[in-house]
């Protein structure tokens, strides 16, 4: 779901705007987009509401990144028995006109996979930003 329609409380915003800036301290030039989601009824279909999604523009096409923009998605977990929201994956996939030409996802092995990759220090970046993401979301109190 749209960042911008998850920041409900002081929490949650105060946590976006920290993803916002950890993203920009490895990735300086990018451009944050709070709503990278159109608002129409198809994609409101594909949206997952236990989300915060969060795109990136680069200034052009970046060789190293293999991109245009990147979208980031953190993924939540509501426990029921400790009443806690978790970030329990992120998914981060890099676009150019052509469309998606690489993901990269916590969920099972960090790899990269796609048409092209992003190169080695890019890749060390995008995997230390998703490490500083899941230390905020799950380290202290839960948004």
């Amino acid at each position: 779901m749209n960042a911008a329609e998850q920041a409900i409380g002081v929490t949650v915003a105060t946590k976006i705007a920290a993803v916002v800036n950890l993203f920009k301290s490895h990735f300086p030039d990018a451009k944050a987009d709070l709503r990278p989601w159109a608002n129409d009824p198809d994609t409101r279909q594909l949206i997952d509401p236990d989300s915060i999604d969060i795109g990136f523009h680069l200034p052009g096409w970046s060789r190293s990144a293999q991109s245009r923009s990147i979208l980031v998605q953190i993924r939540f977990y509501q426990d029921p028995l400790l009443g806690s929201r978790r970030a329990i994956g992120i998914e981060a996939a890099g676009f150019t006109h052509l469309g998606e030409q690489w993901r990269l996802s916590t969920v099972e092995d960090w790899q990269f996979i796609g048409k092209t990759e992003p190169s080695s220090e890019v890749k060390e970046k995008l995997k230390q930003f998703c490490r500083q993401v899941f230390e905020l979301f799950n380290t202290t109190e839960a948004a």
